[in-house]
């Protein structure tokens, strides 16, 4: 069987070309609005899956890598979605009379909150009219001059009385400070403590005799008076709450007949009636004042003059407002709540806090709102990592979506002060399709760490980066590109623009068969091409725009490719492209810059010598290398030990770099590199340093697909065209990777003249052939290759190195039994006979021998 050879690709197989004609319009400005999402059918098909079904736990995981549309997608398909939906109802907190810690939440369909807050202020506003009105009437009036007049009555009657008794024994009745009391009376004047004194013994002792009785009538009189005063106030609170409940039921019937067929509300206006029927005095102070007038004059002390009056605050009706924390009067359809900062507090609403009287205190209507309110009876999208980074927001979301209620707290890790008063309001039932936007590192984070996560978020929407290029996609591209020209005002694309914008999403997913659906990088070479079309005077956007777009963001991100390239040319990196070299390759580094990619040639060498089979990669040695990146070389000794070493131990050592690499190199495009300079060395063969090789390699000696095989090929010519294109120059890539070049016209156009070479290889036996252009051969059933092929010449070394290496494990071993015999002279001659003896060529497998501790 004969070996393929290299296989030279022609300039049409290096790029895809959009055919222009094939788009029935001159410009965009011909096109309608693109009516779906462009490439993510299995996303979107899962996303309305979990969004339609009514169970519990299937909410939406969204995956997918940034760029690739998932937000815009997610929230376009959503809006559309809850346009059809019903508007969800309002939520409001109110003030619980029987327990102001417990605010209570009323649902209401929507703009009904909004009114029944209106009504409720209005409300109050026309009983602050309507209830001093009533009071200062003149029936009112009458009614309490009444009360008032029949207690002072009966008061002066029990005084009258009381008097007179003491006037009978000498005593009369004076009001002190602390109120009534019982004095010597004399000639009808009060006997001061000096007349007392002077009075004989005698006279004192009446006195003292009388007032021990009249004191006890006294008491008695008093007891009389209190009573007397509680009845009149108990009469007077009956009047008051009669005339209140009479005002505020004239003016809450009307809230009532409007609001009779929610429960809810109508618990709460009858709350609301009992307790301002008995708080009535917060809308006309003047009650207040009237009522302490009815106190026991009698007995309180005056005020002292000298003290400050007291500081008049106006009555505080705050708990008669209604909190409306979801207002859907202005909706239209279901929510769709996008949360950016999804904080604990921006997720469950908070709690406010003010100063009254120095000290922080809250209640009811400082309760807010959170996106868990709003996108109730909708959607709620949250970014995953967004969420994570916020302390509790995760658990608040999980207990939320677990309970299917929102409940509204404020840890104490969250509080900037502890305050004299906290609130629990009532929890609001939760019912809304939550969408997480993510990762898939996150989502195999949450799903393995966190057991409710597998249970609440069931589905998972996975997002393609790319689609195929059918005749409908790229149609579709033309209308995506119209709408983001009519969306953004940019100017309209010439229908060559569209074709060129086409090729460039085949060249963002490096596959001439697929179109990317990361359209946040189309849509900036939209903006370039429309901007440079501008620069350059054009009406509408045309190719040459385009091209002149991708020109520009090469070079304004260009400064590090530049300098390296500048550093080979100066030799100050040792990179060479013409000429040959036994044991080195040219290979291809791909080098990412934050979101710009690109390629430089990286010079690989290898040395082989006397061993035991070890590929030592110098890179790994020096933790330069990662994981992928050494499988490919433990790769590179099972090709070496399958091909060479069927019959014989492979006594081979070679050690690999990259030279002048200070930097920790991944992944393993290199190993076909690798190994064509391992062969190298072994045959003595030179190779071509005018061409640069990119590819994996499996055990069997297969040339794998790598990835980024576009930037690699452009990387080498642009170094080979700084220097100078001399017409043998080209790269070396994988056949598995054809489909993926979608390379720069300037490159193409160097391969149509001849100026630059790309060769496709399927197997190592055609890359080394091509390389160093000597045959590798094939080997017969003997395990023998032809005379002069590579293979030939890498199986003779071996065989050189095994006999080299046999011999002299037998003069270490002929030494150490000549130090240790004891036989004498004619033993040692024995053996040098035998050596003597033995053929120069003996097949290496003979010469084993047992396992015995190895000497280096």
């Amino acid at each position: 069987m004969t070996h393929r050879q290299a296989r030279e690709l022609a300039p049409e197989e290096l790029t895809y070309v959009c055919d222009a004609s094939q788009y029935p319009f001159e410009t965009t400005d011909e096109i309608p609005d693109l009516p779906t999402i462009i490439g993510q059918e299995r996303a979107l098909r899962a996303l309305e899956f979990g969004i339609h079904i009514p169970s519990y736990g299937f909410n939406v995981y969204v995956t997918g890598p940034a760029g690739s549309g998932r937000s815009t997608t997610v929230m376009g398909f959503l809006r559309r979605k809850a346009e059809q939906e019903p508007v969800p109802d309002d939520w409001c907190y109110v003030n619980n009379f029987r327990d102001a810690r417990r605010p209570r939440a009323i649902r209401l369909p929507a703009s009904y909150g909004v009114q029944l807050r209106d009504a409720m202020a209005a409300f109050i506003r026309d009983l602050q009219s309507a209830i001093p009105v009533a009071f200062d009437s003149e029936d009112y009036q009458q009614r309490v001059h009444s009360i008032i007049q029949e207690r002072d009555q009966a008061r002066d009657r029990v005084l009258t009385k009381l008097s007179q008794a003491a006037e009978a024994q000498g005593f009369g009745l004076v009001q002190t400070a602390t109120g009534l009391a019982l004095v010597p009376v004399l000639d009808g004047e009060v006997v001061t403590p000096e007349k007392y004194a002077a009075a004989s013994e005698e006279q004192r002792k009446q006195w003292e005799s009388a007032h021990s009785g009249l004191q006890q009538e006294l008491e008695r009189a008093l007891r009389e008076i209190r009573a007397l005063n509680k009845t009149a106030r108990e009469r007077l609170r009956a009047l008051t709450r009669e005339v209140a409940d009479f005002v505020v039921r004239e003016h809450i019937e009307e809230l009532l007949e409007r609001y009779h067929t929610f429960e809810e509300v109508i618990t709460y206006l009858e709350e609301v009636r009992q307790d301002i029927v008995e708080h009535v005095a917060d809308f006309y102070p003047e009650l207040a004042a009237s009522s302490e007038s009815l106190g026991e004059e009698e007995e309180a002390a005056s005020p002292d003059p000298a003290d400050p009056p007291p500081e008049e605050t106006l009555p505080d009706l705050s708990r008669y407002q209604v909190n409306v924390i979801v207002d859907n009067s202005q909706a239209s359809g279901a929510p769709v709540v996008y949360e950016t900062s999804p904080s604990y507090t921006n997720l469950v609403g908070r709690i406010e806090q003010e100063v009254r009287y120095g000290v922080l205190t809250t209640d009811f209507t400082l309760i807010r709102a959170g996106s868990l309110h709003r996108a109730n009876g909708g959607y709620l999208v949250l970014n995953a990592r967004d969420l994570l980074e916020y302390p509790l927001a995760w658990e608040a979301l999980k207990r939320t979506i677990r309970n299917q209620e929102i409940r509204t707290e404020m840890p104490s890790d969250l509080m900037v002060a502890p305050m004299t008063t906290s609130l629990e309001p009532e929890c609001i039932p939760f019912k809304a399709k939550v969408i997480l936007i993510g990762d898939w590192s996150t989502y195999e984070m949450l799903y393995e760490l966190d057991d409710d996560f597998r249970k609440i978020f069931k589905v998972r929407a996975d997002f393609a980066v790319s689609m195929e290029r059918t005749t409908e996609a790229m149609q579709q591209y033309a209308q995506f590109i119209a709408r983001r020209v009519r969306a953004d005002g940019l100017l309209p694309f010439h229908r060559s623009a569209v074709a060129r914008i086409v090729e460039i999403g085949a060249r963002l997913v490096e596959d001439k068969h697929k179109l990317s659906t990361r359209f946040s990088g189309i849509l900036e070479v939209i903006h370039e091409a429309s901007y440079w079309a501008g620069v350059n005077g054009h009406q509408v956007v045309t190719a040459e725009d385009v091209d002149q777009a991708m020109r520009e963001g090469r070079y304004r991100a260009g400064h590090l490719p530049e300098q390296i390239r500048r550093q080979i040319l100066e030799d100050t990196i040792h990179i060479e492209t013409e000429g040959w070299a036994v044991g080195q390759v040219n290979g291809m580094t791909v080098m990412e810059v934050a979101d710009y990619e690109f390629a430089v040639p990286s010079r690989i060498s290898a040395q082989t010598y006397m061993g035991r089979g070890n590929v030592v990669a110098i890179d790994r040695e020096a933790n330069l290398a990662g994981n992928i990146h050494n499988k490919g070389v433990l790769i590179l000794q099972g090709f070496l030990g399958a091909r060479y070493a069927q019959h014989k131990p492979l006594n081979l050592s070679a050690s690999l770099t990259f030279e002048q690499n200070y930097d920790r190199i991944e992944g393993d495009s290199a190993s076909s590199a690798e190994l064509y300079a391992i062969l190298s060395s072994l045959s003595g063969l030179p190779v071509r340093q005018d061409l640069a090789v990119t590819g994996a390699v499996d055990q069997q000696g297969r040339i794998l697909a790598v990835g980024s095989v576009t930037a690699k090929i452009e990387g080498f010519f642009d170094l080979c065209q700084a220097r100078g294109l001399t017409g043998t120059q080209g790269v070396v890539i994988p056949e598995a990777n054809v489909r993926h070049l979608v390379l720069r016209p300037d490159v193409v156009q160097a391969v149509r003249e001849g100026k630059f070479h790309v060769y496709a290889v399927s197997t190592v036996d055609e890359g080394i052939a091509l390389l160093t252009g000597v045959p590798a051969g094939e080997s017969d059933a003997a395990g023998n290759y032809p005379e002069g092929t590579v293979n030939y010449r890498v199986q003779k070394r071996l065989l050189e190195m095994a006999e080299e290496r046999g011999e002299h494990e037998e003069e270490e071993e002929d030494c150490s039994a000549g130090e240790d015999s004891t036989e004498g002279a004619d033993a040692v001659e024995y053996v040098s006979r035998v050596r003597r003896r033995r053929p120069r060529h003996i097949p290496l497998r003979l010469r084993h021998r047992p396992a015995r501790p190895m000497r280096w």
